[in-house]
C-alpha cells in the first residue's frame, strides 16, 4: 500500500495560491499522535519525561505542541537556549546537550536553570568558572567506545567526538562530586533512526552497569538515565514501525533485574515525533532525457540535504489534477533532482514512478525533522516557508519564505 497523505490537492492548491511552492507541511494531529503513543509506552512504567530535540525541527509554534504535551526539549546551542527564552521554557525543562561549549552558552543555560549534560569532563571547571552558584545536579554523557555500535548517520562511537570514555566516568563523577555537586544524571546517545527494539535494551544494559559501579565505588544514585533518541521511522514501505511499547517493556525488566532502585527514564527524540508528520510539497518544473531520464523540480538540496548527504530514501508520491497517481498508473525510472549546481542535489536516483508531467506535485515524504532545519542557501537559493496543518484541517504559516533582504542581510555592498 502507497504512503498516506493527510490532505488532499485541494488544499495544497490552496496554500500554494498564497504561499508559492516549495514549502513544507506539518501535520498537527501526527504529531500530538506520536506524542501520545510515547507516553502511552513510557509514562506508566517509568517516571519518564521527553526532552524534543529542537535541533529536528527548531520553530515555536512546534515547540509549543511538544510544551502542550508535557515535554521538556533538548538544546545544544545558544540560538536554542534563546528560543527557549522565546517560547518561555525554563529549568528542568531544557537539557542543554552540548559540544565544544563556550563559558557564555553556560552561563546562558545556567541563567535558564537548565540540567546541563556535560560532554566532556574537562567541563566541569567551565560550569563552575559561569556562574556565581554552583549547579544541584550535573549529568554527563558517556560514550560506550566498542561496547556498542553506531550507524551510517551517526557514525560508530569509537570515531564519534561525543562523550566521555568509560575510563573517564569515574574520575569525572568523582570530581564533580568533590566540588559540591549534589545531584547527577547519566546520558548517552550512540544510534540514530534506529528499528531494532534490542539495540536501545544494549544501551540501557550499558548505563545500568556504569550506574551500579557508581554506586559501589562513590555512593552515587542517579536520579535519571537519559538514553538520547534513536527511534527510527519507516521510510520505506517495506519497514516496519518500531514497537515502542516493547521497549518499554524490555527496560523495565532490566531495571527489576540489575537495579535496586529506579532512576526516571529520560528519552529526546526529534526524528520519531515529527518526521511522518512533515511533507516537502515541490512543483516539477522540467524535464530532462540524456543519459538519464530526469525530472526537475523547484525545491533542492538545499530544502533537504538528506538523500544528498546520506544517500537517505525518502518515499515519493505524485498529486495531478483531480487525483493522486498510484499503482495502477504507468511508471517509468526517474531521477528526481533540483537545479543546484551539485550532482548530488538529487531526491531520488533511479525510481521507479508514475510517469511525471510538468506542473505535476511532488511530494516527499517523513521530512519533519532535519529536513528545514538543515537547509542553507547555496547558489543563493532562498530558504521554503512552514505550514502547519491544524486539527481542525485548517493552515496556518509559522515560518515565512526567506527573502532577498532576509539572505543579504549582513552583506555589505
Amino acid at each position: 500500500m502507497p504512503k498516506k497523505l493527510p490532505f488532499d490537492l485541494n488544499t495544497i492548491k490552496e496554500i500554494e495560491e498564497k504561499y508559492g511552492t516549495p514549502f513544507f507541511l506539518y501535520d498537527e494531529n501526527i504529531i500530538r499522535k506520536r506524542a501520545k503513543k510515547l507516553k502511552d509506552a513510557f509514562a506508566n512504567k517509568f517516571d519518564f519525561k521527553e526532552f524534543f530535540a529542537i535541533k529536528a525541527t527548531p520553530n515555536p509554534s512546534i515547540m509549543k505542541i511538544m510544551k502542550e504535551e508535557g515535554f521538556g526539549v533538548d538544546a545544544a546551542t545558544m540560538t536554542e537556549l534563546l528560543l527557549c527564552d522565546k517560547c518561555d521554557i525554563y529549568g528542568d525543562d531544557i537539557m542543554f546537550s552540548s559540544n565544544g561549549t563556550s563559558n557564555e552558552d553556560f552561563k546562558k543555560a545556567l541563567e535558564l536553570n537548565s540540567i546541563i549534560n556535560l560532554d566532556d569532563i574537562s567541563l566541569i571547571d567551565r560550569v563552575i568558572e559561569s556562574s556565581d552558584n554552583i549547579p544541584e545536579l550535573l549529568c554527563f554523557r558517556i560514550n560506550p567506545g566498542n561496547l556498542q555500535t553506531g550507524n551510517s548517520i551517526i557514525g560508530s562511537p569509537m570515531d564519534a567526538k561525543f562523550g566521555i570514555t568509560l575510563e573517564q566516568v569515574i574520575p569525572a563523577y568523582k570530581k564533580a562530586k568533590k566540588l559540591g555537586i549534589k545531584k547527577f544524571g547519566i546520558h548517552t546517545m550512540v544510534g540514530s533512526n534506529v528499528l531494532n527494539e534490542y539495540y536501545f535494551l544494549d544501551t540501557v544494559n550499558i548505563l545500568i552497569d556504569i550506574l551500579n559501579k557508581l554506586k559501589k565505588e562513590l555512593d552515587i544514585e542517579v536520579e535519571f538515565i537519559n538514553i538520547g533518541g534513536g527511534f527510527g521511522i519507516p521510510y520505506r514501505l517495506d519497514e516496519a514501525e518500531l514497537d515502542i511499547e516493547h521497549v518499554s517493556e524490555l527496560i523495565l525488566e532490566l531495571y527489576n533485574k540489575k537495579l535496586d532502585y529506579k532512576p526516571k527514564l529520560f528519552m529526546e527524540h526529534g526524528r520519531w515525533l515529527t518526521g511522518p508528520s512533515g511533507f516537502l510539497i515541490s512543483k516539477v518544473v522540467a524535464k530532462k532525457d540524456t543519459y538519464k531520464n530526469y525530472k526537475i523540480v523547484d525545491a533542492s538540496m538545499s530544502d533537504l540535504m538528506r538523500p544528498g548527504l546520506y544517500r537517505a530514501y525518502h518515499y515519493i508520491t505524485i498529486l495531478r489534477e483531480g487525483k493522486m497517481m498510484d499503482e495502477n498508473t504507468p511508471k517509468e525510472i526517474v531521477d528526481v533532482v533540483g537545479s543546484l549546481c551539485e550532482n548530488n542535489d538529487k531526491f531520488a536516483i533511479d525510481r521507479e514512478l508514475p510517469k511525471i508531467n510538468i506542473d505535476d506535485y511532488l511530494i516527499i515524504h517523513d521530512v519533519g525533522a532535519h529536513g528545514r532545519a538543515m537547509g542553507f542557501n547555496y547558489n543563493g537559493k532562498l530558504r521554503s516557508p512552514e505550514i502547519l496543518l491544524k486539527k481542525d484541517g485548517s493552515f496556518k504559516l509559522i515560518q515565512g519564505r526567506e527573502t532577498f533582504e532576509d539572505y543579504t542581510r549582513n552583506m555589505i555592498f
